[in-house]
């Protein structure tokens, strides 16, 4: 399913020129990810589970000094199980394992002893923001980071977490996950590792500069090179980044994305970068564990369709790559998804690449992907689908984490339809039924027992006020929130 990419009308320039927007394009990137381009490095992308976590396991097992792990989610299943307890085995070696965890994303593993091996071998283990009475609302950021850095001198960055979702369960029936990762050797792992120390000390565990590696102390590995996005809530960086690679390319961009959610902005890009003759290729899921989002992203589909933009959906199990490749020589992978959540309130890794060889890549693989793909494309002015095999189905865990995100898509349908921001479709239906009984039956409830949302409310304001209070005091004294 390859096509060439068409190419705009844009002159060369005389060499002069060339290389003064050369440079200019050079100090843009690094002002929008607000990360310094890292030269030296080597860099070879990781397909799946099965080729990432072998390699994680590898490095893990010839650790000497340090292992560092940063995951948005460690199931307490059998893969889980078994990476806990090998970094534990390291850990009675001598090996300095330092585990962060979202408390979060990990949901109730830890309480059931999840960790217990590792921190039983001398293992440091912290959770990421939880709920605390002097941050009301603080707990909603999450660290949705996949980040291992072993020894100050690998370091894998990708969008899998630990779960037999991603290995799969044959037995079971459940098909492996589509993701994709890298693994990096040269100075830039040394701002892989200060990225991970940040965090580890905002989550209140100790890590002195003295044992992070610096960038001039590490030996060029190869000829890549690579920026280490890192961001923080409310940093936008890699926001900004995705909207400037989606304006300076010329000739293609390929995204595959896990949770492509409406961005007004984001939107706006990819359809002036598709009007400008750019060949514009999305893949997206057509089966997701947060089945809300594939709803919210075929709400955006007519508008990309109608100015040439080519979308797909994945007829695996669930797509969970988030990599985007531009002009086959700029290209970007890590944990952040196309959507708010990722960009604003999240704290993400990514690493931007620019290197032919990794361009073509990762062009290679979306190519072998659209295999399993269906295109959507528009046709006497209604969407439809290219014909292809039948879905393949996510078994998905009933959670209070799946339920919260479920209403929150059906919170973006019942926005859109009592504001009129943009057109309904046809397949929202359900989740503006859904809304709208939900709606009357809180109504109805709050008629009759008023004393159900007087409570819940009157318990928010004293927690929001608790917070106010505890930080004016720190203040007062001189401190501040740790």
């Amino acid at each position: 399913m390859t096509s060439r990419a068409r190419k705009s009308p844009v002159p060369a320039g005389p060499p002069d020129t060339r290389v003064s927007l050369r440079a200019a394009a050079e100090q843009a990137l690094s002002r929008a990810a607000g990360a310094p381009l890292v030269a030296g490095n080597d860099l070879r992308v990781l397909r799946d589970a099965v080729e990432n976590y072998p390699a994680w396991d590898a490095a893990i097992d010839r650790a000497q000094t340090s292992i560092h792990v940063e995951m948005y989610i460690i199931e307490r299943d059998a893969i889980g199980r078994r990476f806990v307890e090998r970094l534990a085995s390291r850990a009675r070696d001598g090996v300095t394992v330092r585990l962060l965890y979202d408390w979060f994303g990990c949901g109730t593993g830890p309480a059931l002893g999840l960790f217990r091996p590792l921190v039983r071998a001398g293992g440091q283990v912290r959770a990421f923001n939880r709920p605390a009475l002097g941050a009301a609302l603080g707990w909603v950021r999450r660290n949705h980071r996949k980040l291992i850095a072993v020894d100050g001198r690998i370091a894998f960055i990708s969008g899998l977490c630990v779960s037999v979702k991603w290995e799969g369960d044959a037995r079971r029936g459940l098909e492996p996950w589509r993701d994709t990762g890298v693994v990096l050797t040269g100075p830039a792992v040394a701002h892989a590792e200060t990225a991970f120390a940040d965090t580890w000390r905002h989550a209140g565990g100790v890590l002195d500069d003295e044992d992070l590696p610096a960038p001039c102390g590490l030996e060029p590995a190869g000829a890549i090179n690579v920026r280490i996005v890192a961001t923080a809530p409310f940093t936008a960086s890699m926001l900004r980044l995705d909207l400037l690679m989606a304006a300076l390319a010329r000739e293609s961009l390929w995204i595959t994305d896990a949770y492509f959610v409406d961005h007004g902005p984001y939107v706006s890009s990819l359809r002036r970068a598709a009007e400008g003759g750019v060949d514009v290729r999305l893949l997206l899921p057509r089966d997701s564990d947060l089945g809300w989002t594939v709803t919210a992203s075929r709400t955006l589909y007519r508008s990309l369709l109608e100015v040439g933009v080519r979308i797909f959906e994945w007829n695996g199990a669930m797509i969970h790559a988030k990599t985007a490749v531009v002009d086959g020589r700029w290209a970007r992978i890590g944990s952040s998804n196309l959507n708010l959540t990722s960009w604003i309130t999240n704290w993400e890794i990514d690493v931007a690449v620019e290197d032919r060889g990794v361009g073509a890549t990762l062009q290679a693989h979306f190519d072998d992907d659209l295999a399993r793909a269906t295109e959507i494309v528009l046709k006497r002015g209604r969407r439809t689908r290219n014909r292809s095999p039948a879905p393949v189905r996510v078994r998905a865990r009933g959670s209070m984490r799946r339920v919260a995100r479920t209403m929150s898509g059906v919170g973006r349908s019942m926005g859109a339809a009592v504001i009129g921001s943009r057109p309904l479709a046809d397949f929202e239906f359900v989740p503006l039924l859904a809304g709208g009984c939900l709606l009357v039956g809180v109504a109805a409830l709050a008629w009759w027992q008023p004393q159900a949302f007087v409570w819940p409310l009157a318990a928010l304001a004293a927690w929001t006020g608790i917070t106010l209070l505890i930080d004016a005091v720190l203040l007062l004294a001189g401190g501040r929130r740790p």
